[in-house]
This record gives structure tokens, sequence and C-alpha cells, in this order.
């Protein structure tokens, strides 16, 4: 069984993704997850260190799922992996990815919550570098930037707009840039 600070912040991620950053409460949090009422404050005292929690276990939670996915051979498998990971983020981790970009909005506005998405962006660049530089990209970690910045960028619009636009041109053009 996972230990009760994991459940209480997929329990967060789950209900901040259905539900909005409004729902969000400690309370919530516990009856959702199943634990006894107080749990969770018992791991997160204040609610920014509970969105804070929720930032860092998304990102875990990404690297673990799509970072062993980043090793291709070729640009063509570079772009299908993202595609692939493109159609996993907006489908079945649709949850996950609408409670990412509400921490992204509440970024602007809180520097811890920032911070925190600021550390999980690097990791996430990081987690491309192999592949770019694999693959013979002349500036790797501003290549990184660029396909995180597009990756976000379709992503935001199919979450918040339900749009259905196939990623994959835009993927080639931004990888074939990258590479040139």
């Amino acid at each position: 069984m996972q230990p009760i600070r994991l459940r209480a912040l997929d329990a967060a991620v789950d209900l901040l993704g259905s539900s909005g950053l409004r729902a969000l409460t400690h309370a919530r949090v516990d009856e959702r997850a199943g634990l006894p009422r107080g749990s969770t404050s018992n791991y997160f005292r204040t609610r920014r260190a509970l969105l804070t929690g929720v930032v860092d276990r998304i990102v875990e939670r990404e690297l673990d799922e799509y970072g062993p996915r980043l090793a291709p051979g070729s640009a063509a498998e570079f772009v299908d992996g993202l595609c692939i990971l493109f159609g996993q983020t907006s489908g079945v981790n649709r949850t996950l990815t609408a409670a990412r970009l509400a921490l992204f909005m509440e970024a602007g506005h809180e520097p811890a919550i920032r911070d925190a998405v600021v550390r999980g962006r690097a990791a996430m660049e990081s987690a491309l570098l192999p592949a770019l530089a694999g693959l013979g990209a002349r500036d790797p970690r501003t290549s990184a930037a660029a396909v995180m910045a597009c990756f976000e960028g379709l992503l935001l619009h199919c979450i918040a707009r339900h749009d259905e636009t196939d990623p994959r041109p835009v993927f080639s053009l931004v990888v074939s840039a990258a590479l040139e």
C-alpha cells in the first residue's frame, strides 16, 4: 500500500485536476484519499506546503512515467515519442495535466509555488537534454526549452479549449529547427 503522504498528494492531484484550485482543501484531500481527518495537514501544515508538494509529486510522476521513453534513435522517433506523450498527457493523464496547468497559473501569484514549478521545469528539460544532444542539437539546452514551451503551449490549448489539433506538424517543425 502507498504511504499516507503519497496517497494524500495523489488525491490532491486528482482533486485539483478534476475540480480546480478552489476545491483543494486539506479536508477534501483526506476524504478523497480515504484518510482520517487531519492526515493531510500532518504532512502539509499550510495550503502553500500542500500546493508545493503537489507540484513536486506531479513532476515525480511524470518523470517516472515519461522519462524512460525519451531515448530516440532519430528525429522521427523523437517526434513520435512527443506525440505519444502528448496523447497520454491530454488523454489518460488529463486530470494530472489539468492540475499542473492550474498550478502554473497559481505560480504567477505565489513565489513558493513558482519556485517548485521552476524546479520541475528544469527537471523536465534536463530529461530531454540527452536525447537532443544524441540527435545532434547544436544547443541542447535551448532546444529542450523550445520543445518544452511548444509542448506546454499545445497542451494548454488542448486542455483549456478542447482543441484536438494534431500536434505532429508543430513538433516536427520545432524538432527540425532544433537539429539544424
